[in-house]
């Protein structure tokens, strides 16, 4: 049934994923249209996607997404292609069903041109900051990241901070970087942690065939990509294999990104094609399989290298990890330790054969496994769950339009 509105219009700017596949963007627009707000969001199709829908309460329109063009290069290309297309959607949402408030997620950085011409109309404009773009850039590409690109980076980032009329960061770090970089105002930056979504995370039974493969289940659920460090994973797990003798497991890799047919690549050059299983050929993968596949897992990983993006970056793998109750082994990053405490091992940073080691301690140690998992849903249902960060990202609403918004029993986390 369709929420009564309070008479706001929020149209929300989406590049980097389709909707409602990105968990952070169907949180805020579910928040937001249950509160109240008439809720739009323009985003690229997915596979098999309409170019119109209503998914719940949430009016989405999409377009076909650019073709992927390599090197540096395709960020040009693709970020034009995306302001275009999404501005031409942004016209079409603002002449039919009206729009006051421009809600931009990055990356990409470039929707302040949006975000700005709508403010010459007297819109509001949020930017929602989900990545740091140029440390992004300069992790992905490393020595082959242009100067001139990393500068154009930083200008957007800055351009968008100190356009809108609301930051929304993801954590403290970033809040000291929109501060720092960006001399944004600290009354104009309100942290909105991802948090998730406990009713759509529910464990389930094991998947049998992927249970029958070892006695130990490994599983990486997450982006492919060159900065996330699916190699340092890979490279570890030969390191199990081999210096430790360990054969008695099994790794599923749950995801898609551009550095897929790399990562399948160097598996078969590391000679543990028999051992890991890639998902991310089958396309976008559904929800409930997703759940089965780290429901069975007996230790989940995130191999994430230190440096300056992931070092403030928080992950929401981990959160999910431990929202389904699974132990995990990841690098020793700070945002990793604010996030999962004592649910997670921790390893000297981008150690790749002291990562095989706690994994082969932890394979070792069902009591400790069974206790971190428990330890983690706990932090989850107390602290980390999207209600605890709802109500942050409400009260900044309230802040921008001037207007009580419709109170959300739902979201309303627990009592400490």
């Amino acid at each position: 049934m369709r929420q009564a509105s309070i008479g706001y219009r929020v149209l929300m700017l989406l590049e980097n994923n389709p909707y409602p596949q990105d968990p952070r963007v169907r949180n805020e627009a579910e928040t937001l249209a249950a509160a109240g707000y008439e809720v739009s969001v323009i985003a690229p199709a997915g596979p098999r996607q309409p170019f119109r829908e209503r998914v719940g309460n949430v009016e989405v329109r999409r377009y076909r997404p650019p073709r992927a063009v390599p090197g540096a290069l395709g960020y040009v290309w693709e970020y034009g292609y995306s302001l275009v297309a999404v501005w031409v959607l942004s016209l079409g949402v603002w002449l039919s069903r009206g729009v006051d408030v421009v809600h931009a997620h990055n990356p990409p950085d470039v929707f302040f041109i949006i975000g700005g011409m709508f403010r010459l109309f007297g819109k509001k404009f949020v930017f929602d900051h989900h990545d740091l773009a140029p440390e992004m850039y300069t992790a992905k590409f490393g020595a082959r990241a242009r100067p001139l690109l990393v500068r154009l980076l930083v200008l957007c980032e800055r351009m968008s901070c100190r356009l809108a009329h609301s930051v929304i960061a993801t954590n403290e770090s970033y809040r000291l970087m929109e501060m720092q970089r960006s001399a944004v105002p600290p009354d104009r930056i309100t942290v909105v942690r991802n948090g998730p979504d406990l009713k759509r995370l529910v464990s389930v039974e094991p998947d049998q065939a992927l249970r029958a493969k070892a006695s130990i289940i490994f599983a990486y659920l997450g982006t492919l990509g060159v900065q996330d460090g699916v190699d340092y994973l890979l490279r570890a797990l030969l390191h199990l294999k081999v210096d430790l003798h360990r054969t008695d497991w099994y790794c599923i890799i749950i995801g898609r990104g551009d550095a897929l047919e790399d990562l399948m690549s160097l598996t078969s050059r590391l000679g543990l094609n028999e051992q890991i299983m890639f998902t991310g050929r089958a396309g976008l993968i559904p929800d409930a399989d997703l759940i089965r596949y780290i429901s069975t897992a007996d230790i989940c990983v995130d191999p994430d290298p230190s440096n300056p993006f992931n070092d403030r970056s928080t992950m929401l793998k981990v959160m999910e990890y431990m929202t389904l109750g699974k132990p995990t082994v990841a690098f020793d990053l700070p945002e990793h330790r604010r996030t999962a405490g004592e649910a997670a091992v921790y390893v000297t940073p981008n150690d790749e054969p002291a990562f095989a080691r706690a994994l082969a301690a932890l394979m070792d140690d069902p009591v400790r496994r069974q206790e971190m998992g428990r330890v983690g849903r706990h932090r989850v249902e107390t602290v980390l769950a999207w209600p605890h960060s709802a109500h942050h990202l409400l009260e900044s609403y309230r802040r921008l339009t001037g207007q009580p918004h419709r109170q959300v029993a739902a979201l309303t986390p627990p009592a400490q």
